[in-house]
Order: C-alpha cells, then sequence, then structure tokens
C-alpha cells in the first residue's frame, strides 16, 4: 500500500511538472528520480486517458490509478515477438531515431508487445551500460545549489559563557554563482525550510529548481534511484512553483557547484570571522551579511565582473518572481480515524467526517491551522486549538443515525459494560452523559473495558463502584485505584466524615458546573 501511494504521488508530480512546469521528459524524470521511459509511460497513458493537470477535484488516487492502469492479462511471451536487438542497434545510428520511435512502430505491429519500459530494458540489458562525464551547463536562473557547511561557528552565552556551535546554510546559483548563508542552531526540519525561504528573499526571485545533498531534513529516504522527498520540503516547493533535485547518492559532481561554493563560504565567511566573539545568533547573521556583501562584490580572478554583477544580468531577469506571501512552515504527519470520528494532533481531537472512520489521514500541520487530507484531496480543515484533550468538532461530520453507520454506539458501551457489572455500567453512562456528544467518551469508555484484560473483571467493578463514590469518571482515575490497590481498601464507616483535600490546584465541582452552564 505504501508503494502505491509513493508511486500515486509521483504521476501527479510528473503530471504538474509536464503541465504547470513545461518541465522536459529528462528535467521530469531526474526531478522524480525515475526513469525517462517511465515518464514517457505516464504521460503517454495520461494523454490516452485525456488527464492533464491539474486533475479533476472529484478523481481520487484509486481512481487515477484504475484509469491509467487497468487490469492486464497475460500474454506469452512467444506472441510479443521481439525484433532482434542487432536491428534496433543499428537503426539508432539513424538521425532523428530514438528507442520511443522505435518502440512506437513495434507497437504498431505487435498491439500485444512488451510495453515501452520493458522494451527499453531487455535493449539496454543487450548493449550495455556506458559509463559518460557529463559537464554540466548552468542555465540562467535555472538551478540553485544548498546545503550546510562542515565547519560551525561558536556563539557564547552571556550569562554563563557557554559554547553554542551554529549551522551554516549556504546556497549559491548555477550561472552566476551568486551565494547567501544563514546561521542556525540546528539542522533539522524548520531550521532548513527557514533558511530556503530567507534564501528566496535574499534573492528576490525562485529558480527552476532547488538540488539539496541528501540531507534527512529534506530527503526523508536517501537512495540512488528513489530518493523520498520530506513532505514539507514537497509542500515548500510547490508553494513557491520549484521543483527539488536531490543530489544522487555517490555523484559529487551533481553538487559540484555547492561544494565550491562551501569551500568559499569557509575561507571569506567562518575563517574570516574566527576572531570574533558573538553572543547571538542574530549578531552572527549580522556579521555573515556584512561578509556575504564582500564575497558577492569581490571581482572574479579570471573572468570580468564579480558574482553580483553577473546575478543582476544572468540569474535574476530569468529568475520566477516570489509568490504574494512567503511560505507558511507546515509540519505533515498521518493519522489512523478512531471510532469516535477524531484523530488526535498534539494532545487535541479534531472530527473528520464520519465515512472516514478508521481509514488513515494525512494531516498538514500550521500554527494556524489543521488541515486533513485523505488521498491528497483535502476532507477538513479546523483553526489549531492548544487546548489538550478538548475536542473541535463540525456538525456536518456527525452521522445522522450513529447505528447505521458507526461500529459502536453509546447503547452498545453501555451494554457491554453491564456485561461486567452494574457499578461498570453506572461509571460508563455517567461519561457519556457527561460529554456534549456521546461519542467523545467512547474511547475513555473503552480503555475502562480493556482494564479488565490486566485485571478481574471483578477488581474492575469495585474499582468502578469506588469511583462512582469519589465523583472519579474518567479512565485515569480507574486506572489509578487499580493500580495502587485501592479497590481491596475498606471504605470508612462514615464516608461523609472524610474532608476533601484542600490545594489551590484543585478546582471543586462548582467549576465544572459552572463550565458545564456556560456550554448550555
Amino acid at each position: 500500500m505504501a508503494n502505491r501511494r509513493l508511486s500515486m504521488r509521483k504521476i501527479r508530480e510528473v503530471l504538474r511538472l509536464k503541465y504547470e512546469k513545461g518541465f522536459s521528459g529528462r528535467q521530469i524524470a531526474r526531478s522524480c528520480d525515475i526513469a525517462r521511459s517511465t515518464v514517457d509511460d505516464y504521460l503517454c497513458r495520461a494523454r490516452i486517458k485525456g488527464l492533464s493537470w491539474p486533475l479533476p477535484e472529484d478523481l481520487d488516487d484509486t481512481t487515477v490509478e484504475h484509469l491509467l492502469f487497468p487490469p492486464m492479462t497475460c500474454v506469452s511471451p512467444a506472441k510479443r515477438q521481439m525484433p532482434s536487438f542487432e536491428y534496433l542497434h543499428q537503426e539508432l545510428k539513424k538521425k532523428g531515431v530514438t528507442l520511443q520511435l522505435l518502440w512506437h512502430e513495434y507497437k504498431l505491429a505487435n498491439p500485444d508487445g512488451y510495453q515501452h519500459s520493458q522494451f527499453c530494458y531487455l535493449y539496454r540489458q543487450w548493449t550495455g551500460k556506458l559509463d559518460i562525464c557529463l559537464r554540466q551547463p548552468y542555465r540562467a536562473g535555472e538551478k540553485l545549489f544548498v546545503d550546510y557547511a562542515g565547519d560551525t561557528m561558536p556563539v557564547k552565552d552571556s550569562i554563563s559563557g557557554g559554547i553554542r556551535e551554529a549551522q551554516l546554510f549556504v546556497a549559491t546559483l548555477g550561472a552566476s554563482n551568486y551565494t547567501y548563508a544563514y546561521a542556525s542552531y540546528s539542522q533539522d526540519l524548520p531550521s532548513w525550510i527557514k533558511a530556503h525561504v530567507n534564501a528566496f528573499d535574499f534573492f528576490g526571485g525562485v529558480p527552476e529548481i532547488i538540488i539539496p545533498d541528501n540531507l534527512k531534513s529534506g530527503v526523508t529516504k536517501p537512495c540512488y534511484y528513489e530518493p523520498d522527498i520530506n513532505p514539507t520540503y514537497l509542500d515548500m516547493a510547490k508553494h513557491y512553483g520549484t521543483a527539488v533535485i536531490p543530489a544522487r547518492i555517490g555523484k559529487p559532481r551533481d553538487k559540484a557547484k555547492v561544494e565550491s561554493a562551501v569551500g568559499v563560504a569557509q575561507r571569506w565567511i567562518i575563517a574570516a570571522l574566527r576572531n570574533h566573539t558573538f553572543f547571538s545568533l542574530s549578531e552572527l547573521n549580522k556579521a555573515i551579511a556584512e561578509k556575504l556583501t564582500e564575497l558577492n562584490n569581490r571581482s572574479f580572478q579570471k573572468l570580468e565582473g564579480s558574482r553580483r554583477s553577473l546575478f543582476e544580468t544572468i540569474d535574476k531577469p530569468a529568475m520566477k518572481p516570489l509568490p504574494s506571501a512567503p511560505y507558511e512552515y507546515a509540519l505533515w504527519k498521518k493519522h489512523r480515524v478512531n471510532v469516535d470520528y477524531h484523530i488526535t494532533v498534539d494532545h487535541h481531537h479534531y472530527s473528520v467526517p464520519y465515512q472516514l472512520v478508521k481509514q488513515q489521514v494525512d494531516v498538514r500541520l500550521t500554527a494556524t491551522t489543521v488541515e486533513i487530507l485523505f488521498k491528497n484531496k483535502r476532507v477538513a480543515s479546523h483553526p489549531r486549538s492548544y487546548m489538550p484533550w478538548q475536542h473541535t468538532t463540525l456538525a456536518e461530520h456527525m452521522p445522522k443515525a450513529h447505528q447505521k453507520h458507526l461500529e459502536w454506539s453509546p447503547s452498545r458501551i453501555i451494554h457491554w459494560a453491564g456485561q461486567n457489572g452494574a457499578n461498570t455500567a453506572a461509571l460508563v453512562t455517567r461519561i457519556l452523559e457527561s460529554r456534549k456528544h456521546p461519542e467523545q467518551g467512547f474511547r475513555s469508555c473503552l480503555g475502562i473495558m480493556r482494564l479488565a484484560k490486566h485485571y478481574s473483571p471483578q477488581r474492575l467493578e469495585a474499582a468502578c463502584a469506588r469511583a462512582l463514590i469519589l465523583k472519579a469518571s474518567s479512565y485515569k482515575n480507574v486506572k489509578s485505584i487499580l493500580h495502587n490497590g485501592l479497590d481491596r481498601q475498606p471504605w470508612p464507616q462514615d464516608i461523609n466524615a472524610m474532608k476533601p483535600v484542600q490545594h489551590y490546584n484543585i478546582r471543586g465541582k462548582d467549576y465544572y458546573l459552572q463550565k458545564e452552564e456556560g456550554h448550555a
């Protein structure tokens, strides 16, 4: 299932880069780290089905997959009639002849023949592979190389005197070598994204392609063939209308430009500031900005002009304009919808349409918004709440008849609890009645019932009786009673003589009565 989701994500990215960005097949293959033949196959299938970009909103991943990859019938190898490899090899030497053209001619003569990817694989398996070293030309405004410098820069705490090492982010444009640098305390994902946003503001535009190393913040799973780009990093690239093509593992030529820029930054920034003492990160970045101005204005030794003059005449006019608003950092998570049609994000419960109970959804989390997506389609959006263990529920997400749509219902849970004992059923009933919507108490009730697996039903019944008397209607209270063995201790002769504990952290029943009256 994970491989299928990854494949559909790549198909959507191929269509976006082709029809929105106008990329060539070779550029799309490098951006998505898939074979050129695979890109041609995806685009060919999409053209046949009349799909382009953007895809219609009513098409989810399952529908798109069925359209592009219908079930295929097995064909015996004898009926495929693969042409001789010698013929293909000789034909390819002719001007304008490509494997794509030869495959189309082959399919016209053999409708049941091999698909394009297998056709090319068999031919390349016969010819072998050539190790070609290609010198990379850099077009204006095309590529931005990004990485962290190996050396760090110390920042001293003015109070404790302790030293904290700052990481130096370096970004350089391929055509002009115009360079940006920024210091942060970490190489984590928020720092990585913030450094990119700052770099785009510094350049005043957006390149067509970003080429990072396989840093964990940017590439979740490094792989020579199919690296997994972090969803937040990919989300940022879409916001700015650019593409991410990670450098291949073990291919230093892919990132030679940024390696050179890192070396320059280490000499003209880190080494140049070695005798300075900095007491804050902002102070350090101010000094880095001054050194950057000197570096970009310094004349080339063997060429006319400087990095800045080349940037203003070559790169800047070719770069795309910045979007109207900078990217807002968003964290992506996966959650499974619970039986109460809510997901829990940072200890707060958010509702989703009840039809998605037990389904896995993607959550895009910003400082102000919680956006929930199912198969790349948004199904819910909530203002982010920082109140722990509270519920944010939309009325349209609730089923009209819970008994018809949900596996669990309040009456069924109460009946199930009654099989353990009358006190257990009474406590579960109290919990359900105390919630604005009974479904919000499902998990608490199920948790109480599961305690019978670790303790005996008799102990659970006794613990529920004690919780009812104490008016401690929660899963944590019952678990604490069982854990501390309070269910086995006798009650005082006069329960009413027990004085309540006085403490400023204890709110008392009046607080909750006022709270319920406020909700009412």
